[in-house]
């Protein structure tokens, strides 16, 4: 049953299984690709991208991706249901999951404090994706932040927000690139605040983008680092690369 609100400051030694589960998306690949590296430094959890670390998924090329989201659903194996359905041609459930709802909101209020990467083949994801179980066209988007590497400087940062309708009718495509005047490698709070009338969206809470558009469906929040590698060849030095989640506090209403 999912809880109505938590604030997790990764204390570790271990994750909060009762929050977090640190596969990205499963029930499309296997485990040894989907689970996440992570460590605890002291001052949250440090997602890592590993030299050794597989792909996520042969079918998506050479992406490696370290993730913590608070939820899982899919039909059985061969089938084509299941959370974030990101493709459609040939896509199929390939090690299928148990229905948790650790925290799966239909409306409520995000803020996640991350300290990015300035890798130019890195992005830190900040997403609610809808959770499908009860309709494959409840699959929308509130995009919190998606931070490139490329897109960080000392002084500015862009930082992507806003709705992706992926396969839901009764949504439209908005996602802006925002500058913001702030180093994303330091820690930063980025937010939403969804509900029936909308959705507002915050970096250390300023607003940067309202909308119209509702999903008032069950969302599952996602946070994750993503390597989008160039080739195949890997130099150990550059490992690992890393983003620190510092604190996550999630009220649902």
């Amino acid at each position: 049953m999912s809880m109505d609100s938590f604030e997790e400051r990764f204390d570790g030694p271990t994750l909060n299984e009762d929050l977090w589960v640190d596969h990205y998306l499963p029930q499309w690949t296997v485990p040894a690709r989907s689970r996440a590296r992570y460590d605890f430094p002291g001052d949250g959890v440090r997602l890592r991208i590993d030299a050794d670390q597989p792909a996520w998924r042969a079918a998506d090329g050479l992406l490696r991706v370290s993730n913590l989201q608070t939820g899982t659903f899919s039909g059985p194996a061969g089938s084509t249901r299941g959370t974030h359905r990101h493709r459609l041609d040939g896509l199929e459930v390939v090690t299928p999951q148990p229905t948790r709802r650790l925290w799966t909101p239909s409306a409520g209020e995000v803020e996640v404090r991350v300290s990015a990467t300035s890798d130019l083949t890195c992005m830190v994801g900040i997403w609610l994706v809808g959770f499908e179980e009860s309709s494959p066209d409840d699959c929308g988007e509130l995009c919190i932040a998606e931070l490139f590497g490329s897109k960080i400087s000392l002084g500015s940062t862009t930082v992507r927000v806003g709705i992706k309708a992926h396969h839901d009718p009764r949504l439209t495509n908005d996602v802006r690139d925002t500058q913001v005047p702030i180093d994303a490698t330091e820690p930063h709070t980025y937010g939403v605040r969804w509900s029936k009338v909308g959705a507002e969206f915050s970096v250390d809470g300023q607003v940067t983008m309202t909308t119209p558009q509702r999903l008032p469906y069950e969302q599952q929040l996602m946070i994750d680092l993503f390597e989008f590698p160039l080739t195949d060849q890997r130099d150990p030095q550059d490992y690992p690369k890393t983003a620190v989640v510092h604190s996550v506090r999630g009220t649902s209403t």
